[in-house]
């Protein structure tokens, strides 16, 4: 297809974001026509039409960049129905999704009307609908809360009515407030979701007793020296993914004692803040290195504050720490209580870094390459594929697995069994689980074909 417009100013065509809007309109609306009734809301930076690239002919789609969110908001708000013309058809106006985005849908109104705030650990709900109220109707608002203390953790979220109403609010208010866009709801998710990767890692609260850390052997870890002067309660995280400020509170919320957080650039960098210098120590310690989402790991680096950390009681809360991972180390389950949450399982060399919400049975041996295959599982990977080692650690546990196969390019693969029985017991338990926050759906393969003439599948 073939993009054809006379205005291509924008050179940025997702900034700010949610300022790009996908028509669907009849084939034989114009430019013109889509301006004139569209630049009553905005500056309209670039206008595209999607045509035919054999015939030039209009595909009946187009996109229209505006300079700002609210403007594109509104212009959907009103739009959406109407007729640009007489005989065509009435129209149907979206946020087009961002060009960089892995999502595989539209972007929906409720996605853009709830808005997640940094404020002060004072403010009340009330005080956050007065704050807010004058970008208009608010349906609800929410001061995020430790659930054991109650004491605020200095986020809230703002629910409008309106994608329009939200994205003024962003546009308009204090600085201070960090304002952004929330992330989606999960279908389950309730007033406190920070985001659909988190959650499923979390499985259902925010708890530290409710996760696993990847564990090191004991070689791995060095003597904590207080004196010299490396530790902080400030850590600066890089990541190639594209992480919101609310994935990362999210994950360093999960050690007590999250004091601040905010991303650094627009994403892939946050610095994180702890109260006391214990936690922030366990934190570098615990998610340096850790893969979130799977496939992708975190750098985590101690920042200078200017703090002086040779204070009796830093001193006494490094050296907790320090104990606390020596001997989960060496004690195994019955010291290593603070590391390994009821609920999931890990077991092995490789189990270490699984962390799923399933009670698995312990590993079992692959059976021999040239088995014969008895069952095939079919798999499908929701938001990402799980690597190789982590598959055979996991679907071994059931006996009989004779191999994993990954469709290259695909987010899905094939389980080998040399054993019926042990596939449908697999299927059984694995099904719509989770693992390293990958929702797998685990199905019956359908049977190779008999063709004599074709060569017989290898998986």
């Amino acid at each position: 297809m073939e993009e054809c417009t006379s205005n291509r100013g924008a050179e940025n065509l997702d900034d700010p974001p949610n300022s790009r809007l996908f028509i669907v309109s009849s084939r034989t609306v114009t430019e013109e026509q889509i301006r004139d009734s569209f630049s009553a809301y905005g500056d309209i930076q670039g206008i595209w039409l999607v045509k035919d690239k054999n015939t030039k002919e209009s595909r009946g789609v187009a996109y229209v960049k505006y300079a700002k969110s609210s403007q594109a908001c509104l212009a959907m708000e009103t739009m959406n129905g109407r007729l640009l013309g007489e005989g065509t058809k009435p129209i149907k106006v979206f946020i087009a999704q961002s060009r960089n985005s892995s999502k595989h849908r539209d972007v929906e109104d409720e996605d853009l009307t709830r808005i997640f705030v940094m404020i002060p650990k004072t403010f009340t709900e009330e005080d956050l609908v007065q704050t807010f109220k004058e970008y208009g109707d608010i349906e609800y608002a929410i001061v995020i809360k430790n659930k054991t203390t109650g004491e605020s953790k200095g986020l809230g979220y703002v629910r409008y009515y309106k994608p329009s109403q939200a994205a003024l609010a962003i546009e308009n208010c204090d600085k201070s407030y960090k304002a952004v866009v929330a992330e989606p709801r999960t279908k389950s998710g309730t007033g406190e979701d920070y985001g659909t990767a988190t959650a499923a890692y979390m499985n259902s609260g925010d708890a530290m007793s409710q996760y696993s850390f990847p564990m090191a052997d004991a070689s791995g870890y060095q003597y904590l020296d207080y004196r010299s002067g490396e530790y902080t309660r400030s850590l600066m995280v890089s990541t190639r993914a594209a992480l919101s400020q609310e994935q990362f509170f999210a994950l360093f919320d999960l050690i007590p004692g999250l004091e601040y957080c905010e991303l650094q650039r627009d994403y892939g960098q946050a610095l994180i803040r702890y109260n006391n210098l214990g936690s922030a120590v366990y934190a570098k310690e615990k998610l340096n290195g850790f893969e979130y989402p799977p496939g992708n790991r975190l750098v985590v680096a101690y920042v200078e504050d200017g703090e002086d950390r040779t204070s009796s009681v830093n001193r006494m809360a490094v050296q907790y720490v320090a104990s606390q991972m020596m001997s989960a180390v060496w004690g195994g389950a019955s010291s290593g209580h603070m590391m390994k949450p009821t609920g999931y399982s890990a077991v092995g060399p490789v189990s270490t870094r699984i962390q799923t919400d399933v009670n698995l049975p312990p590993p079992q041996k692959l059976a021999p390459r040239d088995s014969q295959s008895k069952e095939r599982l079919f798999v499908v990977f929701t938001p990402t594929v799980l690597p190789l080692d982590v598959l055979e650690d996991v679907f071994c546990r059931f006996g009989s697995l004779i191999e994993v196969h990954l469709v290259p390019g695909r987010k899905v693969g094939y389980m080998k069994y040399a054993d019926k029985q042990c596939a449908d017991e697999a299927m059984a338990m694995l099904h719509g689980r989770f693992v390293n926050g990958v929702k797998m759906k685990v199905m019956l393969a359908d049977p190779p074909r008999e063709e004599s003439h074709k060569r017989p599948r290898t998986y």
